[in-house]
Protein backbone atom coordinates (compact mmCIF):
# COMPACT_ATOMS: atom_id res chain seq x y z
CA UNK A 1 0.00 0.00 0.00
CA UNK A 2 0.95 3.65 -0.31
CA UNK A 3 1.92 4.11 3.36
CA UNK A 4 4.71 1.55 3.03
CA UNK A 5 5.87 3.12 -0.20
CA UNK A 6 6.31 6.69 1.00
CA UNK A 7 9.59 5.86 2.68
CA UNK A 8 11.10 4.54 -0.53
CA UNK A 9 9.57 7.34 -2.53
CA UNK A 10 11.08 10.04 -0.38
CA UNK A 11 14.49 8.39 -0.47
CA UNK A 12 14.39 9.26 -4.16
CA UNK A 13 12.93 12.66 -3.48
CA UNK A 14 15.20 13.47 -0.53
CA UNK A 15 12.14 14.44 1.51
CA UNK A 16 10.93 13.82 5.00
CA UNK A 17 10.05 10.14 4.63
CA UNK A 18 13.32 8.47 3.58
CA UNK A 19 14.97 5.79 5.53
CA UNK A 20 21.37 4.50 8.96
CA UNK A 21 20.27 2.33 11.63
CA UNK A 22 21.40 3.52 14.99
CA UNK A 23 23.42 1.57 17.49
CA UNK A 24 21.72 -0.13 20.38
CA UNK A 25 23.36 2.40 22.65
CA UNK A 26 21.62 5.33 20.99
CA UNK A 27 18.30 3.68 21.76
CA UNK A 28 19.03 3.48 25.46
CA UNK A 29 17.13 5.08 28.29
CA UNK A 30 16.69 8.84 28.54
CA UNK A 31 19.27 10.92 30.34
CA UNK A 32 18.73 14.16 32.18
CA UNK A 33 20.56 17.40 31.63
CA UNK A 34 23.80 18.25 33.33
CA UNK A 35 22.73 19.50 36.73
CA UNK A 36 20.49 22.23 38.07
CA UNK A 37 17.16 22.64 36.37
CA UNK A 38 18.51 21.70 32.96
CA UNK A 39 16.51 19.05 31.11
CA UNK A 40 17.51 16.93 28.13
CA UNK A 41 14.73 15.51 25.99
CA UNK A 42 15.55 12.48 23.89
CA UNK A 43 13.59 12.70 20.63
CA UNK A 44 13.25 9.47 18.62
CA UNK A 45 12.63 9.70 14.85
CA UNK A 46 13.16 7.43 11.89
CA UNK A 47 16.59 7.58 10.29
CA UNK A 48 15.68 9.23 7.00
CA UNK A 49 18.09 11.99 6.08
CA UNK A 50 15.47 14.73 5.88
CA UNK A 51 13.58 13.40 8.90
CA UNK A 52 16.70 13.71 11.05
CA UNK A 53 17.55 17.12 9.61
CA UNK A 54 14.07 18.39 10.47
CA UNK A 55 14.20 16.92 13.98
CA UNK A 56 17.57 18.54 14.65
CA UNK A 57 16.34 21.91 13.41
CA UNK A 58 13.25 21.69 15.60
CA UNK A 59 15.40 20.80 18.59
CA UNK A 60 17.82 23.64 17.92
CA UNK A 61 15.11 26.29 17.52
CA UNK A 62 13.08 25.03 20.47
CA UNK A 63 16.12 25.02 22.76
CA UNK A 64 17.02 28.55 21.66
CA UNK A 65 13.58 29.70 22.78
CA UNK A 66 13.51 27.59 25.97
CA UNK A 67 16.65 28.07 28.03
CA UNK A 68 17.62 25.01 30.03
CA UNK A 69 15.96 22.46 27.73
CA UNK A 70 18.10 20.53 25.26
CA UNK A 71 16.71 18.18 22.61
CA UNK A 72 18.84 15.18 21.69
CA UNK A 73 17.78 13.42 18.49
CA UNK A 74 17.86 9.62 18.41
CA UNK A 75 17.16 7.48 15.34
CA UNK A 76 15.56 4.15 14.56
CA UNK A 77 15.08 2.25 11.30
CA UNK A 78 11.96 2.92 9.26
CA UNK A 79 9.51 0.30 8.05
CA UNK A 80 8.51 -2.82 9.98
CA UNK A 81 11.79 -2.95 11.90
CA UNK A 82 11.16 0.54 13.22
CA UNK A 83 7.54 -0.33 14.04
CA UNK A 84 8.73 -3.24 16.17
CA UNK A 85 11.23 -1.04 18.01
CA UNK A 86 8.54 1.52 18.83
CA UNK A 87 6.08 -1.12 20.06
CA UNK A 88 8.72 -2.95 22.09
CA UNK A 89 10.01 0.18 23.78
CA UNK A 90 6.52 1.33 24.63
CA UNK A 91 5.62 -2.04 26.12
CA UNK A 92 8.77 -2.14 28.25
CA UNK A 93 8.53 1.49 29.42
CA UNK A 94 11.85 2.27 27.73
CA UNK A 95 10.62 4.76 25.12
CA UNK A 96 12.43 8.04 24.50
CA UNK A 97 10.97 11.12 26.15
CA UNK A 98 9.33 12.20 22.87
CA UNK A 99 8.97 10.23 19.65
CA UNK A 100 7.74 10.59 16.09
CA UNK A 101 5.50 7.88 14.65
CA UNK A 102 2.65 7.35 12.20
CA UNK A 103 -0.79 8.85 12.59
CA UNK A 104 -4.05 7.13 11.68
CA UNK A 105 -4.63 3.39 11.96
CA UNK A 106 -1.00 2.66 12.85
CA UNK A 107 -1.22 5.21 15.66
CA UNK A 108 -4.28 3.38 16.99
CA UNK A 109 -2.26 0.14 16.91
CA UNK A 110 0.18 1.39 19.59
CA UNK A 111 -2.63 1.60 22.18
CA UNK A 112 -2.49 5.36 22.78
CA UNK A 113 -4.80 5.35 25.80
CA UNK A 114 -2.41 2.94 27.55
CA UNK A 115 0.96 4.11 26.27
CA UNK A 116 0.73 7.85 25.54
CA UNK A 117 0.14 11.06 27.46
CA UNK A 118 -3.06 12.78 26.26
CA UNK A 119 -2.73 16.37 25.07
CA UNK A 120 -6.41 17.30 25.05
CA UNK A 121 -5.85 19.96 27.70
CA UNK A 122 -3.24 21.73 25.60
CA UNK A 123 -4.51 24.90 23.84
CA UNK A 124 -2.62 24.17 20.63
CA UNK A 125 -5.02 21.33 19.83
CA UNK A 126 -7.65 23.82 18.72
CA UNK A 127 -5.31 25.11 16.03
CA UNK A 128 -4.83 21.79 14.28
CA UNK A 129 -6.37 20.92 10.93
CA UNK A 130 -9.42 18.74 11.54
CA UNK A 131 -8.26 15.98 9.19
CA UNK A 132 -4.96 15.65 11.02
CA UNK A 133 -6.56 15.99 14.44
CA UNK A 134 -8.74 12.97 13.75
CA UNK A 135 -5.67 10.84 12.98
CA UNK A 136 -4.07 11.43 16.39
CA UNK A 137 -7.24 11.20 18.48
CA UNK A 138 -8.37 8.20 20.53
CA UNK A 139 -11.36 8.10 22.86
CA UNK A 140 -11.91 11.81 22.28
CA UNK A 141 -8.37 12.77 23.35
CA UNK A 142 -5.68 14.34 21.15
CA UNK A 143 -2.26 12.75 21.58
CA UNK A 144 0.05 14.15 18.90
CA UNK A 145 1.46 17.24 17.20
CA UNK A 146 2.02 17.20 13.40
CA UNK A 147 5.45 16.41 11.99
CA UNK A 148 5.69 17.59 8.38
CA UNK A 149 2.88 18.41 5.98
CA UNK A 150 0.02 16.77 4.14
CA UNK A 151 0.63 14.67 1.05
CA UNK A 152 -1.93 14.43 -1.73
CA UNK A 153 -2.90 11.51 -3.92
CA UNK A 154 -3.64 13.53 -7.02
CA UNK A 155 -2.88 14.25 -10.65
CA UNK A 156 0.19 16.30 -11.44
CA UNK A 157 -0.19 18.06 -14.77
CA UNK A 158 1.93 20.04 -17.21
CA UNK A 159 0.66 23.62 -17.18
CA UNK A 160 2.24 24.70 -20.52
CA UNK A 161 0.46 21.79 -22.25
CA UNK A 162 -2.82 22.92 -20.74
CA UNK A 163 -2.21 26.52 -21.78
CA UNK A 164 -1.21 25.59 -25.32
CA UNK A 165 -4.30 23.41 -25.83
CA UNK A 166 -6.66 25.79 -24.02
CA UNK A 167 -7.66 23.22 -21.40
CA UNK A 168 -9.35 23.89 -18.06
CA UNK A 169 -8.78 22.03 -14.79
CA UNK A 170 -11.35 19.19 -14.80
CA UNK A 171 -13.77 18.89 -11.89
CA UNK A 172 -15.39 15.68 -13.16
CA UNK A 173 -14.07 12.45 -14.65
CA UNK A 174 -15.93 13.17 -17.89
CA UNK A 175 -14.12 16.52 -18.20
CA UNK A 176 -10.81 14.81 -17.46
CA UNK A 177 -11.36 12.25 -20.20
CA UNK A 178 -12.38 14.97 -22.65
CA UNK A 179 -9.08 16.70 -21.92
CA UNK A 180 -7.26 13.43 -22.50
CA UNK A 181 -8.84 13.07 -25.93
CA UNK A 182 -7.58 16.52 -26.95
CA UNK A 183 -4.13 15.82 -25.54
CA UNK A 184 -3.83 12.55 -27.44
CA UNK A 185 -4.90 14.28 -30.64
CA UNK A 186 -2.02 16.73 -30.09
CA UNK A 187 0.48 13.85 -30.03
CA UNK A 188 1.13 13.95 -26.27
CA UNK A 189 0.71 11.04 -23.87
CA UNK A 190 -2.42 11.96 -21.88
CA UNK A 191 -1.78 9.85 -18.76
CA UNK A 192 1.67 8.83 -17.56
CA UNK A 193 1.87 5.44 -15.90
CA UNK A 194 5.06 3.87 -14.51
CA UNK A 195 4.32 0.24 -13.79
CA UNK A 196 8.05 -0.55 -13.65
CA UNK A 197 7.59 0.62 -10.05
CA UNK A 198 4.37 -1.12 -9.15
CA UNK A 199 3.44 1.08 -6.17
CA UNK A 200 2.82 3.99 -8.55
CA UNK A 201 -0.08 2.09 -10.16
CA UNK A 202 -2.38 2.54 -7.15
CA UNK A 203 -3.26 6.23 -7.28
CA UNK A 204 -6.40 6.04 -9.42
CA UNK A 205 -7.78 3.74 -6.70
CA UNK A 206 -6.35 5.10 -3.46
CA UNK A 207 -6.36 8.74 -4.55
CA UNK A 208 -10.03 8.43 -5.45
CA UNK A 209 -11.16 7.92 -1.86
CA UNK A 210 -12.42 11.50 -1.44
CA UNK A 211 -14.93 10.69 -4.17
CA UNK A 212 -15.85 7.38 -2.53
CA UNK A 213 -16.44 9.12 0.80
CA UNK A 214 -18.48 11.85 -0.89
CA UNK A 215 -20.78 9.23 -2.41
CA UNK A 216 -20.79 6.85 0.56
CA UNK A 217 -19.86 8.74 3.76
CA UNK A 218 -19.97 5.59 5.88
CA UNK A 219 -17.87 3.45 3.52
CA UNK A 220 -14.75 3.34 5.74
CA UNK A 221 -16.72 2.20 8.79
CA UNK A 222 -18.65 -0.42 6.84
CA UNK A 223 -15.47 -1.54 5.06
CA UNK A 224 -13.78 -2.17 8.40
CA UNK A 225 -16.78 -4.24 9.52
CA UNK A 226 -16.85 -6.21 6.23
CA UNK A 227 -20.18 -4.62 5.32
CA UNK A 228 -18.89 -2.81 2.20
CA UNK A 229 -16.52 -3.99 -0.50
CA UNK A 230 -14.75 -2.62 -3.54
CA UNK A 231 -16.33 -5.27 -5.72
CA UNK A 232 -19.91 -4.41 -4.71
CA UNK A 233 -19.67 -0.66 -4.09
CA UNK A 234 -20.27 1.29 -7.30
CA UNK A 235 -18.37 4.28 -5.89
CA UNK A 236 -15.34 2.33 -4.68
CA UNK A 237 -15.10 0.25 -7.84
CA UNK A 238 -14.73 3.34 -10.01
CA UNK A 239 -11.03 3.66 -9.27
CA UNK A 240 -10.48 0.29 -10.93
CA UNK A 241 -12.82 1.26 -13.77
CA UNK A 242 -10.86 4.44 -14.40
CA UNK A 243 -7.65 2.44 -14.65
CA UNK A 244 -9.23 0.17 -17.23
CA UNK A 245 -10.75 3.05 -19.19
CA UNK A 246 -7.45 4.93 -19.49
CA UNK A 247 -5.80 1.78 -20.83
CA UNK A 248 -8.61 0.76 -23.17
CA UNK A 249 -8.60 4.20 -24.83
CA UNK A 250 -4.85 4.14 -25.34
CA UNK A 251 -4.19 7.13 -23.14
CA UNK A 252 -1.06 5.76 -21.43
CA UNK A 253 2.53 6.43 -22.48
CA UNK A 254 3.84 3.71 -24.77
CA UNK A 255 6.38 2.42 -22.24
CA UNK A 256 3.93 2.36 -19.31
CA UNK A 257 4.72 -1.29 -18.53
CA UNK A 258 8.44 -0.72 -17.93
CA UNK A 259 8.71 2.99 -17.10
CA UNK A 260 9.70 3.96 -13.56
CA UNK A 261 9.14 7.04 -11.45
CA UNK A 262 12.13 9.01 -12.87
CA UNK A 263 10.86 8.27 -16.39
CA UNK A 264 7.41 9.51 -15.48
CA UNK A 265 8.74 12.72 -13.98
CA UNK A 266 10.85 13.32 -17.08
CA UNK A 267 7.83 12.94 -19.38
CA UNK A 268 5.84 15.31 -17.18
CA UNK A 269 8.58 17.94 -16.85
CA UNK A 270 9.29 17.95 -20.58
CA UNK A 271 5.63 18.11 -21.57
CA UNK A 272 5.75 14.76 -23.36
CA UNK A 273 3.13 13.54 -20.93
CA UNK A 274 0.30 15.70 -19.61
CA UNK A 275 -1.03 13.96 -16.47
CA UNK A 276 0.64 11.81 -13.83
CA UNK A 277 -1.53 10.27 -11.08
CA UNK A 278 0.95 10.10 -8.21
CA UNK A 279 1.73 11.23 -4.67
CA UNK A 280 2.49 14.94 -4.35
CA UNK A 281 5.69 14.18 -2.40
CA UNK A 282 7.45 13.38 -5.68
CA UNK A 283 7.68 17.14 -6.19
CA UNK A 284 10.96 17.00 -4.25
CA UNK A 285 12.49 14.67 -6.80
CA UNK A 286 10.99 16.76 -9.59
CA UNK A 287 12.62 19.88 -8.16
CA UNK A 288 15.96 18.14 -7.76
CA UNK A 289 16.11 16.79 -11.31
CA UNK A 290 14.12 19.39 -13.26
CA UNK A 291 14.20 22.57 -11.15
CA UNK A 292 12.63 24.76 -13.82
CA UNK A 293 9.56 22.50 -13.83
CA UNK A 294 8.46 23.46 -10.30
CA UNK A 295 6.51 26.37 -11.83
CA UNK A 296 5.32 24.39 -14.85
CA UNK A 297 3.85 21.39 -13.02
CA UNK A 298 0.65 21.86 -11.06
CA UNK A 299 -1.77 19.61 -9.19
CA UNK A 300 -5.47 18.88 -9.17
CA UNK A 301 -7.57 16.33 -7.33
CA UNK A 302 -8.58 13.11 -9.05
CA UNK A 303 -12.01 14.02 -10.44
CA UNK A 304 -15.18 12.13 -9.58
CA UNK A 305 -18.73 12.32 -10.90
CA UNK A 306 -19.94 15.42 -9.04
CA UNK A 307 -18.16 18.74 -9.65
CA UNK A 308 -19.78 20.21 -6.53
CA UNK A 309 -18.04 17.59 -4.37
CA UNK A 310 -14.64 17.77 -6.06
CA UNK A 311 -11.85 17.35 -3.53
CA UNK A 312 -8.44 15.95 -2.68
CA UNK A 313 -7.51 12.68 -0.97
CA UNK A 314 -4.74 13.40 1.55
CA UNK A 315 -2.24 11.46 3.60
CA UNK A 316 -1.80 13.08 7.01
CA UNK A 317 1.60 13.93 8.50
CA UNK A 318 3.17 11.75 11.16
CA UNK A 319 2.65 12.69 14.80
CA UNK A 320 4.98 13.53 17.67
CA UNK A 321 3.94 11.85 20.93
CA UNK A 322 4.90 11.67 24.60
CA UNK A 323 4.95 8.19 26.21
CA UNK A 324 3.56 7.63 29.69
CA UNK A 325 7.10 6.76 30.85
CA UNK A 326 7.99 10.47 30.55
CA UNK A 327 7.32 12.12 33.90
CA UNK A 328 8.23 15.08 36.09
CA UNK A 329 10.32 17.88 34.63
CA UNK A 330 10.78 15.92 31.42
CA UNK A 331 7.02 15.71 30.92
CA UNK A 332 6.66 19.46 31.38
CA UNK A 333 9.47 20.04 28.86
CA UNK A 334 7.96 17.50 26.44
CA UNK A 335 4.60 19.28 26.51
CA UNK A 336 6.35 22.55 25.71
CA UNK A 337 8.15 20.84 22.82
CA UNK A 338 4.90 19.56 21.31
CA UNK A 339 3.36 23.02 21.71
CA UNK A 340 6.32 24.46 19.79
CA UNK A 341 5.98 21.88 16.99
CA UNK A 342 2.26 22.70 16.69
CA UNK A 343 2.88 26.45 16.34
CA UNK A 344 3.76 28.86 13.57
CA UNK A 345 7.31 28.93 14.93
CA UNK A 346 7.45 25.16 14.67
CA UNK A 347 6.28 25.25 11.05
CA UNK A 348 8.89 27.90 10.27
CA UNK A 349 11.54 25.70 11.86
CA UNK A 350 10.52 22.71 9.75
CA UNK A 351 10.51 24.86 6.61
CA UNK A 352 14.02 26.04 7.48
CA UNK A 353 15.19 22.43 7.60
CA UNK A 354 14.31 21.56 4.01
CA UNK A 355 11.90 21.71 1.11
CA UNK A 356 8.22 21.96 2.09
CA UNK A 357 6.35 19.28 0.17
CA UNK A 358 2.81 19.82 1.44
CA UNK A 359 0.55 22.16 3.41
CA UNK A 360 1.03 22.25 7.16
CA UNK A 361 -1.53 20.73 9.53
CA UNK A 362 -1.48 23.81 11.78
CA UNK A 363 -4.08 26.38 10.76
CA UNK A 364 -1.89 29.42 11.55
CA UNK A 365 0.96 28.20 9.36
CA UNK A 366 1.43 29.61 5.89
CA UNK A 367 3.47 28.15 3.08
CA UNK A 368 6.74 29.85 2.17
CA UNK A 369 6.46 31.95 -0.98
CA UNK A 370 8.96 29.84 -2.90
CA UNK A 371 7.27 26.42 -2.63
CA UNK A 372 6.63 24.51 -5.89
CA UNK A 373 3.34 25.05 -7.71
CA UNK A 374 2.23 21.52 -6.76
CA UNK A 375 2.32 22.46 -3.08
CA UNK A 376 0.61 25.80 -3.69
CA UNK A 377 -2.17 24.01 -5.56
CA UNK A 378 -2.81 21.71 -2.59
CA UNK A 379 -3.42 24.50 -0.09
CA UNK A 380 -6.92 25.55 -1.31
CA UNK A 381 -8.15 21.98 -0.90
CA UNK A 382 -6.92 22.00 2.71
CA UNK A 383 -8.36 25.46 3.43
CA UNK A 384 -11.85 24.86 2.08
CA UNK A 385 -14.10 22.84 4.33
CA UNK A 386 -15.17 19.58 2.75
CA UNK A 387 -12.60 19.77 -0.03
CA UNK A 388 -10.21 17.16 1.34
CA UNK A 389 -10.61 13.70 2.80
CA UNK A 390 -8.18 11.36 4.50
CA UNK A 391 -7.01 8.35 2.56
CA UNK A 392 -8.79 5.14 3.55
CA UNK A 393 -5.75 3.77 5.38
CA UNK A 394 -6.13 6.52 8.00
CA UNK A 395 -9.73 5.52 8.61
CA UNK A 396 -9.52 1.74 8.47
CA UNK A 397 -6.82 -0.81 9.34
CA UNK A 398 -8.05 -3.06 6.52
CA UNK A 399 -5.44 -3.17 3.78
CA UNK A 400 -4.20 -5.85 1.43
CA UNK A 401 -0.61 -6.44 0.29
CA UNK A 402 -1.38 -7.14 -3.37
CA UNK A 403 -3.20 -4.00 -4.50
CA UNK A 404 -0.26 -2.71 -6.53
CA UNK A 405 -0.03 -5.96 -8.48
CA UNK A 406 -3.79 -5.94 -9.10
CA UNK A 407 -3.83 -2.32 -10.28
CA UNK A 408 -0.94 -3.05 -12.65
CA UNK A 409 -2.99 -5.88 -14.15
CA UNK A 410 -6.11 -3.74 -14.55
CA UNK A 411 -4.13 -0.80 -15.91
CA UNK A 412 -2.34 -3.08 -18.38
CA UNK A 413 -5.49 -4.72 -19.75
CA UNK A 414 -4.66 -8.09 -18.18
CA UNK A 415 -7.63 -8.11 -15.82
CA UNK A 416 -10.98 -6.30 -16.04
CA UNK A 417 -11.90 -3.69 -13.45
CA UNK A 418 -14.70 -5.65 -11.80
CA UNK A 419 -12.51 -8.72 -11.44
CA UNK A 420 -9.68 -6.61 -10.04
CA UNK A 421 -11.92 -5.02 -7.44
CA UNK A 422 -13.27 -8.40 -6.33
CA UNK A 423 -9.76 -9.85 -6.20
CA UNK A 424 -8.67 -7.02 -3.93
CA UNK A 425 -11.59 -7.80 -1.62
CA UNK A 426 -10.17 -11.31 -1.28
CA UNK A 427 -6.68 -9.85 -0.75
CA UNK A 428 -7.73 -7.82 2.30
CA UNK A 429 -9.70 -10.67 3.88
CA UNK A 430 -6.73 -12.57 5.31
CA UNK A 431 -5.19 -9.43 6.77
CA UNK A 432 -8.46 -8.40 8.40
CA UNK A 433 -8.80 -11.85 9.94
CA UNK A 434 -5.23 -11.64 11.27
CA UNK A 435 -6.16 -8.39 12.98
CA UNK A 436 -9.11 -10.08 14.60
CA UNK A 437 -11.61 -7.58 13.26
CA UNK A 438 -15.29 -8.25 13.93
CA UNK A 439 -17.31 -9.40 10.93
CA UNK A 440 -14.46 -11.12 9.10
Amino acid sequence: MIRSRTTALATLAVTALALTACSAGSLGSSDSGGGGDAVTLNFLVDNGEQTVKTAEQLGKDFSAANSGITVKVETRPAGSEGDNIVKTRLSTGDMSDVFMYNSGSLFQAIAPKKNLVPMGDQPWGAGLDDNFKSTVTADGQIYGAPYGGFMGGAILYNKPVYARLGLQIPKTWAEFMANNAKIKAAGIAPVIQTYGETWTSQLFVLGDFHNVAAAEPDFADKYTKNQAKYGTSAAARKGFEHLQQVHDLGYENKDFASAKLPDGLKLLAQGKGAHYPILSAVVSDLAATYPASTKDVGLFAIPGDDAAKNGLTVWAPAGVYVPTSTTGAKLDAAKKFLAFIASKEGCDSQAKAGAVTGPFAVKDCKLPADVPQVVQDMQPYIDKEGSSSLALEFLSPVKGPSLEQITVEVGSGIRKAAAGASLYDEDVKKQAQQLGLAGW
